[in-house]
């Protein structure tokens, strides 16, 4: 992985594109609404560190929006009651620092116009970038994926000119005018591809693997993933700090075992692709609930698995719940096919699950938790030789967690602070 580098776009798309996966209705549309936010700024003539930012934003723009009702309210064109999924979003994209001015973006994009009065919102200066993904978003929505694209340009046009000055800054209705007549503007809205500069930008704007920035950005992930739910607020760092104990027990080198902390961040990106509601119900699941859950670890390997240089790490994140008996999702890989990372994953996750608080109950203690750990070795469900592994250094691992989940535990406090704060 030495020199290799990566799309920070991609990177961030996988986001954007396992969200998206919680309804029908709604993928591919950060994707779509990306390629119109870019579009707008190019023919703005933007320099191209401004166009980054904006399509930074948009791929991200709706992440605030935690469950299913607020994904789908905000795709009515005039939705009311925004301004949570806003100021959520830019605290979680805010959470990455390289990403301060793409939260700020974030923050305002469904502040209307108003005459001007749009300029501030709340006391604070609203960037004309805001403006730009509000326009972005809203033209997106308006595209119907039943009709044919160039058949809804008319309709398109009228809805967002006549909101000009109300909705929309004027400024940039003028530039959405000038390619409203274009085809090509139209067509790449409902592309599955995207424009070329999404995959071919400068090399600076790649991420080196083996950069410490890599390891920044996955908690970045985690906590995307994890901060939608007081269930999980801590629950990936926990799972990531117990992976990378235990592969270092089983003498896995420096490299593997920092990429087996990746893959314990990532685990459970497919989780983005779950209604809230579920992962924060306290009691049994219904079936047709828990087929969700099960749905969780595949689109966390669809996710990662465009990124050959992640192929590793994908193994070992979205492999969590298979079992060595053959009897796990979502692939039903059995001993032979499961390896020691994806093994040392699948008890890191169990041994996290059982012996962190959550909301609902305590912890398990030494005892317990080691008495469920060697059930399921005895079922054939998790490797032995781990399981015992970790008997022998409970208490080592016990404490990783711990720490590490104390630390994210904290920084969940401040992010739930200052949502409430005024």
């Amino acid at each position: 992985m030495e020199n290799r580098k990566i799309s920070l776009f991609s990177l961030v798309g996988i986001i954007s594109n396992t969200i998206d996966l919680i309804s029908p209705v709604l993928v591919n549309h950060h994707k779509q609404v990306a390629i119109i936010a870019y579009n707008l700024a190019k023919e703005k003539g933007l320099p191209w560190s401004k166009q980054k930012e904006i399509i930074l934003a948009a791929i991200l723009h709706d992440i605030g929006a935690l469950t299913l009702e607020q994904r789908l309210t905000a795709l009515d064109f005039e939705g009311k009651n925004l301004e949570d999924h806003m100021k959520t979003g830019y605290y979680l994209i805010s959470e990455y620092t390289p990403f301060k001015s793409v939260a700020e973006i974030v923050r305002f994009h469904h502040v209307y116009w108003r005459g001007g009065k749009g300029r501030e919102h709340n006391g604070q200066e609203v960037p004309m970038e805001s403006h730009l993904l509000h326009l972005a978003d809203r033209i997106a929505v308006l595209i119907k994926k039943d009709r044919g694209i160039l058949n809804q340009v008319d309709d398109v046009y009228k809805k967002i000119t006549e909101r000009s000055g109300t909705m929309f800054m004027p400024e940039l209705v003028e530039v959405f005018k000038s390619l409203a007549h274009k085809e090509y503007f139209w067509l790449e809205a409902i592309s599955d591809t995207i424009p070329e500069l999404f995959i071919e930008e400068k090399e600076a704007d790649k991420i080196s693997l083996d950069d410490a920035n890599l390891l920044n950005l996955t908690k970045f992930y985690a906590k995307i993933i994890d901060f939608r739910s007081p269930f999980t607020a801590n629950h990936s760092s926990g799972v990531a700090a117990t992976a990378q104990e235990l592969a270092s027990l089983a003498g896995f080198s420096r490299e593997e075992c920092r990429l087996m902390g990746i893959a314990g961040y990532l685990h459970d990106l497919g989780k983005l692709a779950i209604p809230v509601e579920i992962i924060n119900k306290p009691g049994k699941l219904t079936k047709e609930e828990f087929n969700w859950i099960r749905c969780h670890s595949y689109y966390t390997y669809e996710a990662l698995k465009s990124f050959p240089e992640l192929a590793t790490v994908n193994e070992w994140a979205s492999l969590h719940h298979e079992k060595l008996s053959g009897t796990g999702y979502p692939f039903h890989l059995n001993e032979e096919e499961l390896s020691l990372g994806s093994r040392i994953m699948a008890v890191a996750d169990v041994f996290t699950a059982i012996t962190e608080d959550r909301p609902y109950r305590r912890g398990m203690d030494s005892k317990m938790a080691i008495d469920v750990l060697e059930q399921m070795a005895r079922n054939n469900e998790l490797d032995s030789q781990l399981v015992a592994l970790v008997k022998d250094n409970f208490s080592e691992l016990n404490n990783s967690r711990i720490a590490a989940q104390r630390i994210a535990k904290e920084d969940y406090g401040q992010f739930n602070y200052r949502l409430v704060a005024k």
